[in-house]
């Protein structure tokens, strides 16, 4: 769980950064060029690291889905929603998690659906009456897209990870360089095929936001969240894609100066943490 708790203060400055430095970009060029740098910074893993094709393949492929086309999703919708707003509606990923997790295995456990519903509660208290004015629906459907596709991609590389093809003695970074093969393959191909280029190149500060972006929030932290993935019960796993929801709401409010309703982040926070405490007592059980 640290690594999770690690990473979701790493994500909660993001979203702030995206709306105020690169929400006037094209998506995918955005998604593209931080996928280029997260993969830049795991090179020299994946240069001294061949595992097997069938392997090869499925990292590419898990990649592409939980970094790529996330991304491509999630920056979008920062056209149509605040920054904060990004945040609060990617609150039914918990629930996504649980629901891929068990139907590949035909049970529905209580423990990881009462904290992953604890989780959307706390999200969801968070959102009461937070939404601004004239929010478009398709900023809210493309994070529903992004959430998506960020939890079939933990679910994923969880059990690509305890299958068949893994290979224990590879080493996790190269497995996460792998991963961004096929991601920073997908976003770029997309790039190339439906971007728009800017109207003017980006300033130094759009550059600065993208470049810190690229390395940390995507590089380093998607690393270090699927290692805390193989590590963490599913509940635990599931309630804590809602951590970043409070953290990136208190950020916008008071780094990047947006109105937001940080009385209520705190409310939401105890009961996501509740949630946390929820799930993962009931798979200790």
């Amino acid at each position: 769980m640290a690594y999770l708790i690690v990473v979701s203060l790493l994500w909660a400055f993001s979203f702030g950064l995206i709306k105020t430095q690169l929400a006037g970009y094209d998506p995918l060029l955005v998604a593209a060029a931080r996928l280029l740098l997260s993969l830049a910074a795991f090179a020299p893993w994946l240069l001294r690291h061949r595992p097997p094709a069938p392997l090869r393949a499925r990292l590419m492929a898990v990649g592409a889905v939980q970094f790529g086309l996330m991304y491509v999703a999630y920056i979008a919708a920062y056209r149509y929603l605040p920054a904060y707003a990004v945040a609060l509606f990617t609150v039914f990923t918990p629930l996504y998690v649980v629901l891929i997790l068990d139907f590949g295995s035909g049970r529905l456990r209580r423990g990881p659906l009462l904290g992953s519903l604890l989780a959307v509660v706390g999200g969801a208290l968070v959102a009461w009456r937070a939404l601004p004015g004239g929010a478009a629906l398709p900023g809210i459907l493309l994070l529903q897209a992004s959430n998506l596709c960020f939890a079939g991609g933990q679910v994923a590389y969880r059990r690509l990870m305890r299958g068949p093809y893994s290979v224990p003695s590879l080493p996790e970074a190269a497995r996460t360089g792998w991963m961004y093969l096929g991601a920073a393959l997908a976003t770029t191909a997309a790039a190339l095929l439906f971007g728009h280029a800017p109207d003017a190149p980006p300033g130094g500060r759009a550059l600065l936001a993208l470049l810190y972006l690229g390395l940390i929030p995507s590089a380093l932290a998607f690393h270090l969240w699927n290692k805390g993935t193989l590590r963490a019960s599913a509940g635990g796993l599931a309630v804590a894609n809602n951590l970043k929801i409070p953290l990136a709401v208190l950020v916008a409010w008071a780094v990047f100066g947006e109105d937001a309703p940080y009385g209520r982040v705190l409310a939401g926070l105890a009961v996501i943490l509740a949630g946390l405490a929820v799930a993962r007592g009931r798979e200790a059980e």
